[in-house]
């Protein structure tokens, strides 16, 4: 697993992780920018990921990195939307 990147010139981050064929692959979120907010609209992993928990190690890197940054997330993708259902000790980057 890498570091959470921002790629502020393409409104995501990305992330990458060793699946379980060895293989290396990414998991990704893109944003608009709403003032101080990030609305998250996507999220993606890449084939070889899906199933792994990935998604859920990146969401958790995302969620430390607003924190760390003072960000403000709104989450519009189902997949986001959801993750911060499950884990409340987060609702306070929400806005």
């Amino acid at each position: 697993m890498t570091e959470l990147h921002d790629r502020t010139a393409d409104q995501r981050w990305e992330q990458t992780f060793e699946g379980p064929d060895g293989q290396s692959g990414r998991v990704w979120a893109d944003y608009a920018i709403e003032g101080d907010r990030r609305a998250i609209l996507h999220v993606e992993a890449d084939d070889a990921l899906r199933g792994t928990g990935a998604a859920g190690r990146f969401m958790q890197a995302l969620a430390d990195h607003a924190r760390a940054a003072n960000i403000r997330l709104t989450p519009r993708c189902g997949y986001a939307v959801a993750w911060f259902k499950r884990h409340p000790d987060h609702a306070d980057l929400l806005g």
